[in-house]
């Protein structure tokens, strides 16, 4: 009986644990940022997976702070989309990501003066990626961010 107690015990931590880990993996650091890791640096990050959020993207926004960033996902792996600084104020870093790996950065790219989308500069990535990620501009440089630098996405 005591060994029947035992197992049953065993059993539920081993759920409740498993609960836990699953819930804490897809937990949002606050609402809506997720943390990933950049070579060494951790960065919090806005998901932006749907057509309508990667369009808007930073536009409108006033800065970014010194960690936080915005992850651009998408579904098909092996695309090249075209960025641009569409009503943004202020400077970023553009790092192109395929498969966890950093491919590319375009760095301190700077906000245009107002135009149409049609004579707005387009940012490409130097080959296919499944995702981008968007920094103040600066944070590439200050934290060693290179090509070759691994991804961490296991948070998302």
């Amino acid at each position: 009986m005591k060994s029947t107690f035992l197992k049953g015990l065993a059993t539920a931590f081993l759920i409740g644990l498993i609960v836990f880990l699953l819930a804490s993996r897809q937990k949002p650091i606050k609402e809506g940022q997720y943390e990933i890791s950049v070579g060494r640096n951790k960065v919090f990050v806005e998901i932006m997976d749907t057509p309508e959020k990667r369009a808007h993207g930073l536009s409108g926004r006033s800065l970014l702070s010194e960690n936080e960033g915005m992850l651009f996902v998408f579904e098909e792996k092996d695309i090249m989309p075209a960025f641009w600084m569409k009503d943004m104020s202020f400077a970023i870093d553009i790092i192109w990501i395929n498969d966890g790996v950093v491919i590319g950065i375009s760095e301190r790219v700077q906000p245009e003066p107002e135009r149409s989308e049609s004579e707005l500069t387009l940012y490409r990535p130097p080959g296919p990626i499944d995702y981008v990620l968007e920094v103040s501009a600066g944070f590439s440089e200050k934290n060693r961010i290179g090509n070759g630098d691994l991804v961490e996405l296991s948070s998302i």
